[in-house]
């Protein structure tokens, strides 16, 4: 969904890209640098680059949240935009169903639906919860009154939270509700979604977990809404508000915590308002230093990957980019890792892998090719 040429953020491509990135292959090259180099700092920096077992936060967490939370950023625009258009609601309303319904199909593809073992398909699926998530949001932002969408939120938060903590799966007597035997989304998992979970037990893509993730897409289009308001004025104070609500939520989800644990898989009301100030933050800073200072220069190579973002999540699994990696790069990095030992020589083929992924985003780009759902 595209802005007019002049509204486009480029600050929104720019962090995008950023975002993808890590899953691009660059937090194994973090990983990497530090087995090469080992410091105090590179552990705390390598250990951010996966997901925390349980309860708990780390950088790697934010990148799903943080890509819904993008997502929703620009509605508003494309909403303004087509309504200026004369497009009545029925219609955006059908394309906001389309492009749900896409993404949820996409993921469905990515867990291996042409494969047709339908017993042993995971239905659930990043790109279908961020499908899900943003096709209801959006339908709340466009239809509903603000007083009724910010009583809405609360309601789902607080709603989420209560649910969980006072209903434990029934068939886990004695475990914690928020432990990942006795958690009520997980029961539901088990009982209603077909094929396979991610873990046996409980999918963190799942059903209930993912109305909270309709708050996460939410957020997003505020702050897609205060990066288009005429009415705030400068992007310097549009960059204030947008910061200032990013300190308020990440404030709430740590005060949360104490009662409802900061839980990516679980997305805990705790962890979606403090995932989603931490996005409010990011967008700030790169909303102010490309689109309101100007700084755009050193912008491309995260726009070329945010440009084609699910291209590339879908193209990983598809396309041999790790043959493609050895086939460039293995033969120089076996060869360094003769002389200079094995970890500059997995240091180089991880940064090969990331090369060769953005090169072939590149390419594209030049082609001015770009998948759009």
């Amino acid at each position: 969904m595209e802005t007019k040429r002049e509204e486009r953020l480029l600050s929104l491509d720019t962090l995008r890209g950023f975002d993808m990135l890590f899953i691009m292959g660059f937090a194994p090259l973090v990983v990497a640098l530090n087995w090469c180099y080992p410091t105090a700092v590179g552990d705390w920096l390598a250990g951010q680059m996966s997901h925390t077992a349980w309860h708990g936060f780390t950088q790697h967490d934010l990148i799903f949240p943080l890509f819904l939370f993008i997502a929703g950023i620009s509605f508003p625009f494309s909403l303004a935009k087509q309504r200026s258009r004369g497009v009545p609601d029925r219609r955006i309303g059908l394309r906001v169903l389309r492009r749900g319904v896409t993404l949820v199909v996409l993921g469905m593809v990515y867990n291996g639906l042409l494969q047709f073992d339908f017993a042993h398909l995971r239905v659930a699926s990043v790109l279908g919860r961020i499908g899900a998530a943003w096709a209801i949001g959006a339908w709340i932002y466009m239809r509903l009154p603000k007083r009724l969408q910010y009583g809405l939120i609360v309601f789902i938060l607080v709603g989420y939270w209560l649910l969980l903590a006072f209903v434990p799966a029934p068939d886990a007597a004695g475990a914690s509700p928020f432990s990942p035997e006795g958690n009520l989304a997980g029961y539901i998992d088990r009982c209603l979604l077909p094929g396979r979970l991610n873990d046996g037990s409980f999918d963190p893509e799942g059903l209930l977990s993912t109305l909270p993730a309709i708050v996460t897409a939410l957020l997003g289009m505020y702050a897609g809404e205060i990066a288009r308001s005429a009415r705030l004025g400068s992007g310097a104070r549009k960059s204030l508000w947008l910061a200032g609500t990013g300190v308020g939520l990440v404030a709430l989800g740590l005060m949360w915590n104490e009662a409802f644990p900061i839980n990516k898989i679980l997305w805990s009301s705790s962890f979606t308002c403090f995932a989603g100030g931490l996005s409010f933050l990011l967008f700030a800073l790169f909303y102010y230093v490309v689109d309101v200072r100007g700084w755009r220069s050193w912008t491309l190579f995260f726009r070329v990957i945010g440009l084609n973002s699910i291209t590339i999540y879908l193209a990983q699994p598809m396309i041999g980019f790790s043959h493609l990696n050895r086939f460039l790069f293995g033969g120089l990095a076996h060869w360094v890792g003769e002389y200079a030992g094995e970890p500059v020589g997995e240091v180089l083929l991880r940064a090969g892998y990331v090369t060769c992924c953005w090169l072939f985003l590149y390419f594209l780009y030049r082609k001015q090719v770009f998948l759009k759902v």
